[in-house]
C-alpha cells in the first residue's frame, strides 16, 4: 500500500476503514484529508465539486439520521498503489429517522438500504466519485411512493424550470481517474451477460445465471431465481428500449475465500419511449446511472446487486412532463 498509511493493511480495509471512521466514528473533520479539496462526487440526483460539499451533506445526514451504520458488504477493486486504484465498494446502510432534515419532521422510522460507491484512490485520498444511494428503498420505508416523491420534490424546488436537474453526462466535469477497470475474466464475462440482455437476448439469463439466483434491485426488492432477475431487467429495459446502454467502468476479482466476482458501473441514456417499470412512455430523456456486483457461483451467477435512483428517473420524466 505504497503512499497510503501504515494503518490499513490493504485497500478493502482503507476503504472500509475510513467510511466507518468519517460516519460511525463521527470523524468527519477526516474528509479534509480522505477527500481531495476539488472531488467530482456524482451520483444520479446531481453532480457535487469539492470535499466541502461533502462534509456539509455528511453533517446534515447525521442530523437527520443521528445512528447511521454503514457495514460494508464487500469492495471489487482494481488498479495498483502507484497507480492508483478503483474500489466499488458495496454497503448496507442501517438508521433511525430521528431528526428534522431533508425528508421532513423526524418520524422514529428504521431504515435498510444499499449504497454502492465508486472511489478513485492515490495517496491515502480519494479524488474521485460515482456514488448511488437506494432513494427508493428509503423513500418507500418512509411511507412514500418514488413517484409522487419525485414530483413533490420538484415542486418544493420552484418548479421544473427551477428546480436542480438529476446528473446527465452533458454536465459531467472530468476527474483525474481515467481508467475503465481490469480485464479479468470474470469482468468480462458478466459484461457480456448485460449486454445480450440490453440487447434483448434474455435466453442469457437461464443460461448464465443460478436457478437459485438472489437479485438485490432498486427499491429494496429481493427476487428471486432466473424469472426474478427477468422481471427486473425486461421492466427497465422496457421503459427505455431504445436507450443507448454503455459499460462504463468493469472489474473483475479472484480473492481467497471468496467467490469471483464482478463490479460494473453502466449507463442507459435516452428517451422513455416504451412500458415497463415507468409507467406511459413520455418521450422524457433520461439518463441512468447504474452500479452491477454480481458473485459467481458452480452453476452461474449466484448473486446480483444492481442499484440505480428510481427517484431520479421519475424526477426526469416529471420534469418533461410538467
Amino acid at each position: 500500500m505504497k503512499g497510503f498509511s501504515e494503518k490499513f493493511s490493504d485497500f478493502p480495509d482503507y476503504i472500509i476503514g475510513i467510511t466507518k471512521e468519517i460516519w460511525e466514528d463521527r470523524g468527519l473533520a477526516t474528509l479534509h484529508h480522505y477527500y481531495a479539496p476539488d472531488i467530482p462526487v456524482r451520483s444520479p440526483s446531481s453532480i457535487v465539486i469539492g470535499n466541502k460539499g461533502v462534509i456539509a451533506a455528511t453533517m446534515a445526514t447525521l442530523a437527520e439520521f443521528p445512528d447511521r451504520r454503514l457495514l460494508g458488504e464487500d469492495v471489487i477493486w482494481s488498479g495498483t498503489p502507484e497507480e492508483g486504484m478503483l474500489s466499488s465498494h458495496r454497503i448496507l446502510s442501517t438508521a433511525t429517522h430521528a431528526g428534522n432534515g431533508v425528508y421532513g419532521a423526524a418520524t422514529g422510522k428504521k431504515l435498510q438500504y444499499r449504497i454502492i460507491a465508486d472511489c478513485h484512490a492515490i495517496n491515502n485520498q480519494i479524488n474521485d466519485e460515482w456514488l448511488i444511494r437506494d432513494q427508493g428503498a428509503i423513500v418507500r420505508q418512509m411511507g412514500w411512493d418514488p413517484k409522487q416523491y419525485a414530483v413533490d420534490l420538484i415542486e418544493k424546488e420552484g418548479g421544473p424550470e427551477h428546480c436542480s436537474a438529476p446528473f446527465h453526462p452533458r454536465m459531467d466535469q472530468e476527474g483525474p481517474y481515467k481508467g475503465r477497470g481490469n480485464d479479468n475474466v470474470w469482468g468480462q464475462k458478466y459484461a457480456d451477460v448485460l449486454n445480450r440482455i440490453m440487447g434483448a437476448d434474455l435466453g442469457v439469463i437461464p443460461a448464465e445465471y443460478d436457478r437459485a439466483v438472489t437479485g438485490f434491485y432498486p427499491g429494496g426488492h429481493e427476487l428471486l431465481s432466473t424469472d426474478g432477475v427477468d422481471k427486473f431487467w425486461i421492466g427497465l429495459r422496457s421503459s427505455f428500449p431504445s436507450a443507448e446502454f454503455k459499460i462504463e467502468h468493469q472489474i473483475g476479482r479472484e480473492d481467497p475465500m471468496m467467490p469471483p466476482r464482478a463490479a460494473i458501473r453502466w449507463s442507459l441514456t435516452g428517451k422513455h419511449e416504451g412500458w415497463g417499470d415507468f409507467g406511459k412512455p413520455t418521450g422524457a430523456e433520461v439518463h441512468v446511472m447504474g452500479i452491477s456486483h454480481v458473485e459467481f457461483g458452480p452453476w452461474g451467477i449466484r448473486r446480483e446487486y444492481t442499484l440505480f435512483d428510481e427517484t431520479a428517473i421519475w424526477k426526469q420524466i416529471a420534469m418533461h412532463t410538467g
